[in-house]
């Protein structure tokens, strides 16, 4: 299974400037959940806006630099290529940037979207859901409080 995780906005922003316009602990911790033991699948920026690599994961780049040869990853040059070298994990995720959720929006099995209540300034946005292709099977609405600045909402899509 392939599926498409990511935090965007009510305006579908993802980031500015290569990183992330809001701070959600949960969220943090969901991704690391959702995600740990399996291949994530990012572009080259997404991947560079990371500290370090994220621990338990298999780091898939899609690039077009060929000489680009981060250790510790696997570096691709499409997304069809990115999923033939996950296939052996039967729950692969693709978790941005912006261009990598475009193209995977016609392969991928299912989304796991939480959106961000607010509308952000941002340089890289989400594709629009098309409610015709998928069907929202599960959501989970979360209050702002003392750790979280926004109300967010974990919504789970699945292809129809």
């Amino acid at each position: 299974m392939l599926t498409i995780i990511a935090a965007a906005a009510e305006n579908n922003a993802l980031g500015k400037d290569n990183d992330l316009v809001w701070h959600l602990p949960d969220d943090f911790k969901r991704f690391k959940r959702l995600t740990s033991g399996h291949h994530i699948i990012m572009g080259r920026k997404t991947f560079e806006s990371f500290p370090k690599l994220l621990p338990d994961r298999t780091h898939v780049i899609i690039t077009r630099k060929k000489d680009y040869k981060p250790q510790g990853t696997i570096v691709v040059h499409s997304l069809e290529e990115a999923i033939r070298v996950s296939k052996l994990d039967e729950q692969a995720f693709i978790i941005g940037g912006g261009e990598i959720y475009k193209m995977a929006m016609n392969t991928a099995d299912k989304i796991e979207l939480t959106r961000v209540h607010g509308e952000f300034d941002a340089d890289t946005f989400f594709p629009e859901v098309d409610k015709s292709k998928w069907e929202l099977v599960k959501e989970q609405y979360h209050e702002k409080d003392e750790r979280h600045k926004y109300a967010f909402t974990y919504l789970t899509y699945e292809r129809k």
